[in-house]
């Protein structure tokens, strides 16, 4: 159902930050992981590129709510984040890595939490956030030009993006209806492909990123992007439950940012996708 920033008010003031409305149903907030210095394959990650935590709530015509999200955190915070999680109710979904070569080591567990209590649910995210060392919510200046060819790449995989001044990212969602058990996922929730590329200077950029696909879908998107140089992180799950049955699989690779686009293009066009607004 739709809802606006008001309405998750005791939510934000639970996670402590204010967080933003998707399309008009989601609402969603960004933990990006300015803590820490993370390099792979030589170059130093941004948290907008890589290490970022997401949380995500939405409202049913019941007055239940689901949160999904996205948490990034250390070998070393994992098991206690892990023991948070559990004692207050929020299930574990998946656990992988989105970098090849890091360091430190970096992992990203999923969470999934259905009630009719917003608050309970945020109050067991943030425990196991508080168990981090996320800092605290920063305020963010305009974007910034970004020293990418932006034309070449939304020319290259059909589609635009947005920049956030350190980073530009290209969104897809499924076109079909994903339901989570018997709850419809609002269109974009936990059922997207997201390519993100930092800018590294001359043109060339590192990119990051993971496609969206069903089950017959993944070998010609693996071998899409093998094709285009694109080395493969991860192939997993992000649900457990949701239909049809959905995988992920994670990818990196570093060089002239348009080549790249035109690289991804053929995996796009290999899954049912259409580009968020």
């Amino acid at each position: 159902m739709t809802t606006t920033e008001a309405d998750w008010a005791d939510v934000a003031h639970t996670l402590g930050r204010r967080g933003n409305m998707l399309r008009g149903t989601t609402y969603h907030t960004p933990f990006p992981r300015g803590d820490l210095h993370v390099v792979s394959d030589g170059i130093a990650i941004t948290p907008a590129l890589a290490l970022g935590t997401h949380v995500a709530f939405v409202r049913y015509a019941d007055g239940s709510t689901m949160c999904m999200g996205d948490v990034a955190v250390t070998e070393d915070e994992l098991q206690q984040v892990t023991d948070a999680f559990q004692a207050h109710g929020i299930a574990q979904t998946a656990l992988h890595k989105h970098l090849l070569g890091q360091s430190p080591d970096i992992w990203w567990t999923h969470v999934h939490g259905h009630g009719h209590d917003a608050v309970a649910l945020a109050r067991g995210l943030r425990a196991g956030f508080d168990l981090t060392g996320t800092p605290s919510a920063v305020p963010t200046g305009p974007p910034v030009p970004s020293d990418l060819d932006i034309a070449g790449i939304e020319a290259a995989l059909g589609a635009k993006g947005s920049s956030d001044g350190v980073v530009y990212k290209l969104v897809f969602a499924r076109r079909e209806t994903i339901c989570d058990g018997h709850l419809v996922l609002p269109p974009g929730l936990g059922s997207t492909s997201a390519f993100i590329f930092q800018p590294l200077g001359g043109g060339r950029a590192a990119l990051s990123g993971d496609c969206v696909m069903l089950a017959e879908e993944v070998q010609n998107v693996l071998g899409a992007l093998r094709r285009g140089g694109i080395k493969l992180v991860e192939l997993h799950n992000h649900h457990l439950t949701e239909n049809p049955r959905l995988f992920f699989t994670h990818f990196w690779a570093v060089g002239d940012a348009v080549e790249l686009a035109r690289g991804l293009r053929p995996a796009v066009d290999a899954t049912n996708v259409v580009p968020t607004s």
